[in-house]
């Protein structure tokens, strides 16, 4: 059996779709029922409740799986989380834990200089010294965090962010899935780290132009300070040591200024590798404003 944690985040939700779409059984772990939502009546979705800190309540959820894909929300217990899970998983006999982490497609980025980037270093070292075979899925950042822009483009027609002219390789989530899917129903993947970006290094005015042309209305980029964007965020509901993170990261991204594509996962799986473009025309009706979406949980 196969065990997805944090199935209703967005990257866990796309897999257990993936899954369902390839007919393939799952176990989804959620905290309680009020996270199954979306999850209930996928075909051959089996949901479980616990909490991955509280390894007692995991005794169901592990019985049977013989690998993981292990995702838990990027806040400041992911470490904890994920390093008590990990032995709670090893406890209960699994014999794969894929570990699904991140890396920034900005050149130079540093992932000891931040806390969520650190936090995945610091769990790969404990997951790699505690002998149960595992791989590593890095993708960059995702496609989908531009929903959280939606506000400022639809009250004002702007993409309005603190980059200049720095470009990045975000990656479509179901992209990151059918990776995520090949790599717990295939064999060969032990020992493996899997880094993955989207097709092309945009500037954020090219992104707004993608965003401009699949809703047919007019959105232009606005480079504005991250101390702006950081009462931004706060004003949106972050709690502020996350708005005062996010500030930083994009500080540093502003900073090193480019960012280099890299497909050799895509190529690895023979997945062909979603546009933005692409990916904007499919979500046309969120970035209009007609359909509502989910904000990355705080």
């Amino acid at each position: 059996m196969i065990l997805i944690t944090g199935a209703n985040g967005r990257p866990g939700s796309a897999t257990v779709r993936e899954f369902a779409r390839q007919g393939t059984p799952v176990r989804a772990l959620v905290r309680g029922p009020e996270k199954a939502e979306g999850l209930r009546g996928l075909p051959g979705v089996d949901v479980v409740y616990g909490d991955m800190l509280w390894p007692e309540t995991l005794k169901s959820a592990l019985a049977g799986v013989d690998r993981v894909l292990m995702i838990s929300g990027a806040g400041p217990l992911m470490l904890e989380t994920q390093c008590t899970f990990i032995d709670a998983a090893i406890s209960a006999g699994v014999g794969h834990i894929v570990k699904f982490s991140g890396k920034d497609s900005v050149d130079g980025f540093d992932n000891e200089k931040f806390r969520s980037s650190r936090s995945h270093e610091q769990i790969q070292r404990y997951l790699f010294a505690a002998g149960t075979p595992w791989t590593v899925l890095q993708p960059s950042q995702f496609m989908h965090v531009y929903f959280e822009e939606v506000p400022d483009i639809v009250g004002s027609g702007e993409l309005r962010l603190p980059l200049g002219d720095t470009t990045l390789a975000p990656v479509d989530i179901d992209d990151i899935a059918k990776v995520a899917y090949a790599v717990l129903t295939t064999p060969g993947h032990e020992g493996k780290i899997y880094p993955m970006t989207g097709p092309e290094a945009l500037t954020m005015a090219e992104a707004a132009q993608h965003i401009s042309e699949a809703i047919g209305k007019p959105v232009r980029y606005r480079d504005v300070s991250s101390e702006e964007k950081q009462q931004d965020w706060l004003k949106a509901g972050y709690p502020p040591p996350r708005a005062s993170a996010f500030a930083q990261l994009f500080e540093e991204r502003r900073k090193l200024g480019h960012s280099t594509v890299d497909l050799s996962t895509h190529r690895r799986f023979d997945i062909e590798p979603t546009t933005f473009a692409q990916f904007t025309r499919r979500y046309a009706d969120i970035f209009r404003g007609d359909t509502q979406y989910g904000v990355t949980p705080v």
